[in-house]
């Protein structure tokens, strides 16, 4: 079979966009889980660390998911795919400026493919001290001290949404951004729930992924937003303060296998999951693509693979509610019931 070319080549993703009723609500979680926030237009929008003018955005409304961002090389690449999909290249009316290509995916996700973006300066990153392991002492003489404060949000690393057919969402991602596959999750040989994509950036190292797309029972929507932070000193930093400001955590800390990332997940008080992540993969365009497990999928290096409230699973929401549905789903499969459901 022929390889077809996609349309163009995004390079990342760029922001996720929510509506929420409150506003003031909303910026008080975000400034705890660690983004810079301001309003403008009507609109609240965090940024992280990396220069770029926001990766979240909060509308007035009913609480829901609007929107993904995707990040163009170019405009001249805006140009192409807004020929191809016969749509207009409007202008960015938000911070930053820039460029806008607006698609509606298969399941109605609308997908805001940006570029010519304004970029600050990025802030200095937070370094690691160095650090006294059974194989080098490099720390001679210094106690490591850390103060507590929120996580410092770098940049955007991934979406994950849910999809009512895996295939279909799959080509047209990777039709329009050419996105390649890292790691596509299995029920069982020959049954594929969905699959981690990254961007194809040549020899230029991707997060292992940048949309992972899952075929789950329900409606499409969202299923976590990810930010990475400065190191692992940060995100126990930030996971001690969202505790402390009795945030409501959703997962962690943990270390997953696909991607291989320390992970923390927080729910928002309009019910989004975000991530703090650190310590994920990079991989090239010559890395190829690998099968995997639902077990893998549910499985962690080292944490707590499941989040438990008094001996049961937590309600469905967010990631836990995705492998809560894979877990029913791969009991279907076998015709029997998972040990633990909930009754």
């Amino acid at each position: 079979m022929p390889v077809i070319a996609p349309i163009i080549r995004i390079v990342d993703v760029a922001h996720v966009r929510f509506a929420a009723p409150d506003l003031t609500m909303m910026r008080g979680f975000l400034n705890d889980f660690g983004f810079e926030t301001f309003e403008e237009g009507g609109r609240l929008y965090g940024r992280g660390c990396d220069g770029r003018a926001f990766v979240h955005v909060t509308e007035p409304g009913e609480a829901r998911f609007l929107a993904v961002g995707l990040r163009a090389a170019s405009l001249a690449d805006l140009e192409t795919l807004a020929s191809a999909e016969g749509v207009p290249v409007e202008t960015l009316e938000e911070p930053g400026g820039g460029h806008v290509v607006r698609l509606v995916d298969p399941d109605g996700h609308r997908v805001e493919v940006v570029a010519g973006q304004d970029v600050r300066a990025p802030a200095p990153p937070l370094t690691d001290p160095p650090r006294n392991t059974a194989a080098a002492k490099p720390r001679l003489r210094a106690p490591l001290r850390l103060r507590n404060a929120p996580a410092h949000i770098q940049r955007i690393g991934h979406a994950v949404l849910r999809v009512r057919d895996f295939r279909s969402s799959e080509a047209w991602y990777k039709a329009r951004f050419g996105l390649i596959t890292s790691d596509e999750v299995e029920a069982a040989k020959g049954v594929p729930l969905g699959a981690f994509l990254r961007c194809d950036r040549g020899d230029v190292p991707s997060d292992h992924h940048t949309l992972f797309l899952a075929e789950l029972p329900g409606p499409p929507g969202l299923l976590h937003a990810a930010f990475e932070v400065a190191n692992l000193d940060d995100l126990m930093l930030g996971h001690q303060h969202l505790k402390a400001a009795g945030r409501k955590p959703a997962w962690g800390v943990g270390r997953h296998i696909m991607g291989s990332q320390i992970f923390d997940y927080w729910l928002d008080p309009f019910g989004n999951e975000l991530e703090h992540w650190t310590d994920g993969d990079l991989f090239t365009a010559a890395d190829p693509p690998q099968k995997q497990t639902f077990q893998a999928l549910l499985a962690v290096q080292w944490g707590s693979p499941h989040p438990m409230q008094a001996g049961r699973l937590a309600p469905p929401a967010g990631l836990v509610g995705f492998l809560m549905a894979l877990r029913l789903r791969l009991a279907r499969l076998f015709r029997r019931k998972p040990e633990g459901t909930p009754t």
